[in-house]
């Protein structure tokens, strides 16, 4: 992967723009909103997906597959953290003296002086991002933003605003959050992930203290997860607000009923304030007092803005119905952190009754396969009653010799629930054998395991009633 220089000064104009990884759910966003400021933009991505169809429609020139003669006249590339240093369109600016801007960089030259809030944490701020800005649009504050998923109500990820207000999920992966001029900072969990940038878990703390002291007006943080609690202790800033269900958080969350969707209480400045969510799990109840915190933090009313919480309907790719085929309902979700994995379970537990849970599990990059392997096996053998295992998604990483799916599947204590099928039709025609009336099957990575819910349905669809 390419690691971004911040450093370098953006440039004053920008005319036409060029996205290598364009089909992406963050890159996509922020070529929306250059195609929406008036830029030309192109791009390119490996596979064709729902974003580079709807880009195109939108007037974006799309290539599929990544070549150099794919950057044309223009005056600036933009590129993912995904990428690797060998890809040829980014040589080939490298070569002709072009910008090479991370998305970040050109997320930050779109936002200029708008009144920025930015939500990091390594689980949760796609959902707390698109809390916020559902919020937002319902107290009619017209909002920028750009969220990492679609948000389900509104069939975008990413819309300018009339409004001063900027909302944007920060991407912590690679260090690119630091960037931003955030007036609002949400933090929602600092979990260690991506030591493959940052080297040890210090270096990751001190990366989201340095984006708690940029933040000019407010930070919000968890009181509940270790890392943030770690965060907080070593923060000077002025005005923290904390929010969970730690009976000392400033917005204290109680009374949460996860028997469906999840309702609940938040307590702030000695007056209580109650809801139901439409989305289900507990971990959605901590999301909603996060963005609860920052709307308040900025000056909205404490019942309107839990009433626009509530109306969140969810983003694309988390805890996402995709079909009902025999009684058997199938979902994907984006979690790819046994913690994240672990949300989206018990989210499914909540919903699916008397049924069962039968998990689908694309581990996503070798590294965090190697180190996780154990942590994976028991959160799915906890939480799910039978689990698949595919091989891994490498992403941006090569291959680590002896890692693949069965790393997972064979720490599993009990092997009668496990399999390990990196044959995709395998995999869907054995869950198709397995379910039954009533059961919830979830596919769960951030690769492309979503690409399997086609085969899963069809799968069932196949099997005879009884």
């Amino acid at each position: 992967m390419i690691h971004p220089d911040l450093t370098m000064p953006l440039p004053a104009e920008l005319g036409a723009v060029h996205f290598v990884g364009i089909g992406g759910s963050g890159m996509s966003g922020i070529a929306r909103l250059f195609l929406a400021s008036g830029h030309a933009v192109t791009g390119s991505d490996r596979s064709e997906n729902h974003n580079t169809e709807n880009l195109r429609e939108l007037g974006a020139g799309v290539s599929i597959g990544h070549d150099a003669t794919n950057v044309g006249e223009v005056d600036a590339l933009v590129y993912t953290g995904a990428l690797w240093p060998d890809n040829p369109e980014y040589l080939e600016a490298i070569r002709r003296g072009i910008p090479v801007l991370h998305r970040s960089q050109a997320l930050a030259w779109l936002i200029n002086h708008k009144r920025l809030v930015a939500v990091a944490g390594a689980h949760g701020k796609t959902t707390s991002t698109g809390m916020i800005i559902t919020a937002l649009l319902a107290l009619e504050a017209s909002p920028s933003f750009v969220n990492g998923g679609v948000i389900q109500s509104l069939g975008v990820s990413s819309s300018f605003g009339e409004g001063e207000l900027f909302v944007v999920e920060a991407d912590e992966s690679d260090g690119s959050f630091l960037l931003y001029d955030t007036s609002v900072a949400l933090i929602t969990n600092v979990d260690a992930d991506h030591l493959d940038h940052y080297g040890d878990h210090d270096a990751f703390d001190a990366a989201f203290v340095t984006f708690a002291e940029k933040a000019s007006e407010l930070v919000v943080v968890s009181s509940d997860d270790p890392g943030a609690v770690r965060v907080t202790g070593m923060l000077k800033h002025q005005r923290v607000v904390t929010f969970g269900e730690d009976a000392a958080a400033d917005v204290r969350v109680h009374s949460i009923v996860t028997d469906g969707p999840v309702s609940f209480t938040v307590s702030w400045q000695g007056k209580d304030y109650s809801t139901t969510l439409t989305v289900p799990g507990h971990h959605n109840a901590l999301n909603a007092a996060g963005a609860f915190a920052a709307l308040v933090g900025l000056g909205f009313d404490p019942t309107s803005s839990l009433d626009g919480i509530a109306i969140f309907g969810g983003t694309e790719r988390r805890f996402e119905l995709h079909g009902v085929v025999r009684g058997v309902s199938v979902y994907d979700d984006y979690a790819h952190h046994p913690t994240e994995v672990a949300a989206a379970l018990s989210a499914a537990r909540s919903v699916v009754g008397s049924g069962r849970i039968i998990a689908v599990h694309q581990p996503h990059l070798y590294s965090r396969t190697r180190d996780m392997a154990l942590q994976f096996a028991q959160t799915y053998e906890q939480l799910a009653d039978h689990t698949i295992v595919l091989d891994v998604f490498g992403a941006r990483e090569d291959p680590i010799p002896g890692v693949t799916g069965a790393t997972v599947s064979e720490r599993f204590h009990d092997a009668s629930r496990v399999d390990y099928l990196p044959d995709w039709q395998q995999a869907a025609d054995r869950v198709a054998e397995i379910a039954r009336e009533g059961d919830l099957i979830m596919t769960l990575s951030c690769g492309d395991v979503y690409r399997i819910v086609p085969q899963l349905l069809a799968s069932l669809d196949s099997i005879p009633e009884a």
